[in-house]
């Protein structure tokens, strides 16, 4: 299906929508079925959008092909926390997140990162300021408990939880006065695991198409 565009909301020319298409089969000669050979399929929500931060938001020429559709739930970033995995330390630093929050820095006592059920996703930011925002407040806190030289002469890296490209990361009270305070997580990590860590959201957001705003989230699984 497509959507021409024009129709929807905001810069990302976004648009919902509610599909249940219904199908007949019938198979080739000389095979038979018994029973149905049709009916409808399971809601389907499709999602149109444009974004200019995402793959074919011009249509290479086509004004009437651009931007793409994929489905509105919210989805998983899977990442690793297994031996050998490039992502180890990451994905471990953010099973201690979910799991032991008291065990992370800095110290909350109601600490409660989002990003492990449906009920409170993360949502993405491709604002360059706040990024850098989040990074900093992380980093911040990275020199707090570890010192100035915490990168161990440029081994080690300020991995934050939740992502610097979100709108929960550690910068977010000073966007949201509602915003718990503290309520991430930092620690230096293998400059490597960091970077592959970011590398594998990078690719998330551009394969599933997860945009700016709250009209999108996604959860975050960590396989061990």
């Amino acid at each position: 299906m497509t959507a021409k565009p024009g129709q929807g909301s905001g810069s990302a020319d976004l648009l919902f929508a509610v599909y249940e298409p219904a199908i007949s089969y019938t198979p080739p000669a000389p095979w038979k079925l018994s029973g149905a050979t049709g009916g409808k399929l399971f809601m389907l929500a499709p999602r149109w959008d444009a974004a200019s931060y995402l793959a074919n938001s011009t249509g290479g020429g086509k004004p009437d092909k651009k931007g793409a559709a994929t489905f509105s739930y919210v989805t998983p970033l899977t990442l690793s926390a297994k031996q050998g995995a490039e992502e180890r330390a990451e994905a471990a630093h953010i099973r201690t997140a979910f799991l032991s929050p008291l065990d992370t820095k800095p110290y909350m006592s109601a600490k409660k990162v989002p990003g492990q059920t449906a009920k409170d996703p993360l949502h993405r930011t491709v604002s360059a300021t706040r990024i850098d925002k989040n990074r900093a407040a992380a980093v911040k806190q990275c020199k707090r408990y570890w010192g100035a030289n915490y990168t161990q002469g440029g081994t080690l890296e300020c991995d934050e939880y939740p992502f610097a490209s979100t709108y929960e990361g550690a910068a977010e009270p000073e966007f949201d006065a509602d915003a718990k305070k503290f309520n991430f997580s930092a620690k230096p990590i293998a400059k490597d695991d960091n970077q592959a860590g970011g590398s594998i959201l990078k690719s998330f957001y551009a394969k599933n198409r997860i945009i700016d705003g709250m009209d999108d989230g996604f959860i975050v699984k960590i396989v061990t």
